[in-house]
């Protein structure tokens, strides 16, 4: 069978995507995304989930993006369960940027405490993306769970998410400032102070955030004990 203009320039993007070069790999990204083809849905899933340069990874969740949202949400939504760290967190990004919020249902509590901290990461900036009306403040209880995980890039990340959803965050955030964990006292009282200033640098706001709970010590339970002990 005779193949077309459209069959033959397909399969030079099917083959790009496999190509051991980033750049022509990127290339590829670029044209599947351009010219958008339900061929190229299972390829860019599955380059997401071992594409070592973020650059290309970036462009796959572009392309996939460009891509029919009836064909892509299934696959992706199959990512999301799976054992590669990698593709649950480009799955989650990818469903971040494409915001049909059919995905909400994948967003579980699981996800969103995922001992990879990039997967985490992801499955935060979906979360407040996808959560539907009503549900903004039980996502910030879960999220809050998480405050003082991790390092500062991951820690600004979690603050980020929780400012996205705004003044409902309140009451989970001043629970927080009364934990045992100094790092999650911290990490509360320096999303407070984003929430109230944006502008706010969090490198600055955790650090001062930090003086505070220095200084002020742990807090103290009914009986008068301090929590930490």
């Amino acid at each position: 069978m005779t193949m077309t203009r459209q069959d033959v320039e397909a399969e030079r993007v099917l083959q790009g995507l496999e190509d051991g070069r980033p750049s022509v790999r990127l290339r590829a990204a670029l044209a599947a995304g351009t010219v958008p083809d339900p061929r190229f849905v299972d390829k860019l899933v599955e380059r997401c989930a071992s594409e070592p340069e973020f650059f290309v990874r970036d462009m796959l969740t572009w392309a996939l993006t460009r891509q029919p949202v009836s064909l892509t949400l299934h696959e992706l939504l199959r990512e999301v369960r799976s054992e590669r760290a990698q593709a649950r967190s480009q799955a989650l990004h990818t469903l971040s940027k494409i915001g049909d919020g059919r995905a909400w249902p994948a967003i579980t509590r699981a996800l969103l405490s995922d001992p990879d901290d990039e997967v985490a990461r992801s499955a935060w900036r979906a979360a407040v993306v996808l959560v539907p009306e009503g549900e903004e403040t039980a996502l910030a209880t879960v999220l809050a769970t998480q405050l003082g995980r991790g390092e500062q890039e991951t820690q600004l990340s979690l603050s980020q998410a929780l400012v996205a959803l705004g003044e409902v965050i309140g009451p989970a955030l001043h629970a927080a400032t009364t934990a045992a964990d100094p790092r999650v006292r911290a990490h509360a009282l320096a999303t407070q102070r984003l929430l109230r200033d944006p502008d706010a640098g969090f490198a600055w706001a955790i650090e001062e955030a930090k003086r505070v709970v220095a200084l002020t010590g742990a807090p103290q339970t009914d009986d008068g004990s301090r929590a930490d002990r």
